[in-house]
């Protein structure tokens, strides 16, 4: 190995040491401020894009809660829609419903009417023929009567048949509504038929006569 020797000194020159090792201190104490604030510079930086990311979270957090509310908010709009739909459809068949029942009943009523006016007031202009169907139809209804048996009945059986025999009486009743209806409807239709016939016929006799006073 090369021997290593000591630094020449020059000669009539003094060697401070405390004045060198003030300078070493002083670097090295430029060079710790320097690390210091570079530390803290980048500290800060960090701490800056922490609160940026904690802002951008925050943020995206609340843009995310006001779009579940908006979208909360326009179902319950929809399910209050569907609702007042539903009920105002209801509503419209109950009222259509009880108009239909309404007239049904004062259609019956006056058909009784009526018919109760009728027979009081025709019994005396009908003819034997008129009598003999009456008759006939008082054969029929007779033989289609049933005979009530309900002395065995209870309390509750006796209501039920009385249910069921009510049933059945609007039951009928309206079939005679729809049929008398229907009859109406078929007289109505008749007459317009006779009522065309009557004006083509017409239009015949006066296109004839045109066509006989050119020829003379």
């Amino acid at each position: 190995m090369t021997n290593i020797s000591a630094p020449k000194i020059p000669d009539g020159e003094k060697v401070d040491f405390d004045e060198m090792s003030r300078k070493r201190q002083e670097k090295d104490l430029a060079e710790l401020q320097s690390l210091i604030e570079a530390h803290f510079i980048q500290r800060k930086k960090e701490e800056e894009d922490l609160i940026a990311l904690v802002n951008r979270i925050e943020k995206r957090r609340a843009e995310r809660a006001e779009q579940q509310r908006v979208r909360a908010e326009r179902e319950k709009e929809r399910q209050a829609r569907l609702a007042e739909e539903k009920e105002r459809k209801e509503q419209e068949e109950q009222r259509r419903k009880h108009d239909d029942d309404a007239k049904k009943k004062k259609a019956l009523t006056n058909m009784t009417a009526q018919y109760t006016a009728g027979q009081k007031g025709g019994g005396e202009k009908r003819g034997a023929k008129k009598q003999t169907e009456r008759e006939k139809k008082k054969k029929i209804l007779a033989e289609r009567r049933k005979p009530l048996t309900i002395d065995h009945l209870t309390e509750d059986k006796l209501k039920e048949k009385a249910s069921e025999m009510w049933q059945s009486l609007m039951g009928l009743e309206a079939e005679k509504f729809d049929l008398s209806e229907k009859l109406k409807r078929q007289k109505y239709d008749i007459n317009q038929l006779l009522a065309r016939v009557q004006d083509h016929q017409s239009a015949k006799g006066r296109g004839k006569g045109k066509m006989g006073g050119r020829l003379r």
